[in-house]
């Protein structure tokens, strides 16, 4: 008895619709999960795998502007970001002194220049309300959520200052 050449094929294909169709159905989630770490750290590990929007992003949207920080695990609330169209960052914490650095967006990609050391930086979203970005400094990628700063003037960058 000869064989069909596809007759293989369609056995297999057979066996696996078969054994998919003998899968248990989930069964319906009844109350939310609580929160647990793994829950945190798979949050966090979704959050780090987010894309960036720099593609999207232009300068004009978030230069010429001062940020504030709303939210963020490193930076002190209340921060402000001044990303000053020539191309200076100052960055001014409550009660301290003004930062001097720097910002390029060169191909699509933020970099944030401060004393020297470069930091590649993801802009996750950005729309006139909200500024996210993550800042990839040595350790952890720092997230930073930046709005609009009410009644802020955008400061201008200091002369002779080493960057």
């Amino acid at each position: 008895m000869r064989r069909h050449p596809g007759s293989a094929y369609v056995l297999a294909a057979l066996i696996a619709l078969s054994l998919a169709a003998c899968k248990p159905a989930a069964a319906p989630e009844t109350a939310a999960p609580a929160a647990t770490p793994a829950a945190a750290e798979t949050a966090a590990s979704v959050a780090e795998a987010t894309p960036p929007v720099a593609n999207a992003a232009a300068p004009s949207q978030f230069a010429g502007k001062v940020w504030e920080v709303k939210e963020s695990a490193t930076v002190e609330k209340g921060t402000t970001y001044a990303f000053l169209a020539d191309g200076h960052l100052v960055i001014d914490g409550p009660g301290g002194t003004p930062l001097q650095a720097q910002w390029k967006f060169d191909g699509g990609q933020l970099t944030i220049i401060e004393e020297g050391q470069v930091y590649p930086t993801d802009i996750l979203k950005l729309d006139a309300g909200e500024f996210r970005i993550r800042s990839h400094n040595p350790g952890e990628p720092v997230e930073v959520l930046l709005v609009p700063a009410a009644d802020q003037t955008l400061p201008t960058a200091q002369p002779n200052t080493s960057i």
